[in-house]
């Protein structure tokens, strides 16, 4: 009774049996220790021989700094032409270039033309070209780092054509990225260019039907008062509509509490007010020149001079945005910049032979230890009913999960 009442017994006895099951399982691995060596020095073999197998495999790299976000001409001489300022202050600029180059780089448009380039379906011995794309996203790495630059990596057997490859991302990009509006130039310069179009065509219109109402009414010009009352009122109209243009296009781009947004608001009722004082000094109820002593004749040709004055005035303001834009867009076009251009690797990068061969050696020789372990759990098992129950049905879940 004092035995099993002792504590320092009891300590004594779970300390035996842990050592005795410690060295059982020394003893279960030293039993079967060939059959793990043989099985480690199998694996260990295998591995050399695979990784002899295997072909070097090269990656050239190149590294690019792409455009920064910055003030442009256009934001800061926008201003002083007086016609679409507000525009450059509500254009909405890129906020991560390095995200949007490098989701140009991975897009199916330069995919395909390097896919052509390189005759990649062909090399790759892929059938389809969705497939060709896959392997050629698996041959590259694209990423941005820290430090703002972006790199490209491709990996290939023959070293000249991983360099060859890498580069060719680059001018596939410089491609992609002068066909898009990427940038708060580019997209100004589609909007004057298609604002420029529509204006031109109404500028000739306005001279073809001016051009005929003068053959018509043999009228050429207008006296010196009636003639300056038409220029001003159709230049406030042309600058109302220059800035409507500019109000209009803000909208994709700010709320109506931005703060250009409200200034040209406020400039369009200033020249709104101008224009109806303008008017209200005058006679008449069309274009405000006294028109009372006119004959109808003269009154058409008032309308059409004003037509024509108005859209000239309006493609004036309009070239101006146009010219600005284009020199900016060329300016930040010229921004994306190479900084390592890529080289024929003169090493491998894979494959790593010897990890291949430490880890499948270390793999292995842990795999045979569990065999070892399961070996003997099944010997034990055949001589005890119970056991080899619970053994086959370890069997039947296992076969099952397989």
């Amino acid at each position: 009774m004092q035995n099993q009442d002792n504590p320092t017994s009891a300590n004594h006895a779970a300390q035996d049996d842990d050592e005795i099951s410690l060295m059982d399982l020394l003893l279960v691995l030293a039993k079967h220790n060939r059959f793990i060596i043989k099985l480690t020095g199998a694996a260990a073999a295998l591995a050399v021989v695979v990784a002899l197998i295997m072909p070097n495999i090269y990656t050239a790299k190149t590294v690019i700094l792409p455009p920064q976000q910055g003030a442009s001409t256009a934001s800061m001489l926008l201003g002083q032409l007086g016609g679409l300022a507000g525009l450059a202050g509500g254009a909405a600029g890129i906020k991560s270039p390095n995200d949007l180059h490098i989701g140009m780089l991975k897009s199916r448009t330069v995919a395909d033309a390097m896919i052509k380039r390189f005759s990649l379906q062909q090399k790759f011995k892929t059938k389809t070209s969705e497939a060709t794309r896959k392997a050629l996203a698996g041959a590259t790495v694209i990423a941005s780092g820290k430090d703002g630059f972006i790199t490209i990596e491709y990996s290939d057997e023959d070293p000249a054509f991983a360099a060859s490859v890498a580069n060719a991302y680059v001018e596939e990009l410089d491609k992609l990225n002068n066909t898009l509006a990427v940038t708060e130039a580019s997209r100004k310069r589609l909007f004057f260019e298609t604002q420029l179009k529509g204006a031109r065509a109404n500028l000739d219109a306005a001279e073809n039907a001016l051009k005929q109402t003068q053959e018509r009414t043999g009228l050429m010009q207008l006296e010196k008062q009636g003639g300056a009352m038409i220029e001003a009122v159709a230049n406030l109209r042309a600058q109302i509509a220059a800035k409507e243009v500019a109000l209009s296009a803000m909208g994709a781009f700010a709320t109506p509490q931005n703060p250009d947004y409200r200034q040209i608001q406020q400039v369009i009722a200033g020249l709104r007010a101008q224009l109806a004082k303008l008017e209200a000094n005058s006679a008449g109820r069309d274009i405000k020149v006294p028109t009372g002593k006119l004959p109808e004749t003269g009154l058409e040709f008032l309308r059409k001079t004003r037509d024509f004055k108005y859209q000239e005035t309006l493609y004036e303001l309009l070239s101006k945005q146009f010219e600005i834009a284009k020199i900016d867009e060329a300016k930040e076009a010229a921004l994306i910049q190479v900084v390592d251009k890529a080289l024929v690797p003169e090493q491998k990068s894979k494959p790593k032979r010897s990890l291949i061969v430490i880890l499948a050696t270390m793999m292995a020789f842990f795999i045979g230890i569990l065999l070892a372990f399961f070996k003997e759990a099944a010997e034990r098992a055949s001589l005890d009913p119970a056991a080899a129950e619970r053994m086959n049905l370890l069997r039947r879940y296992l076969r099952r999960g397989a």
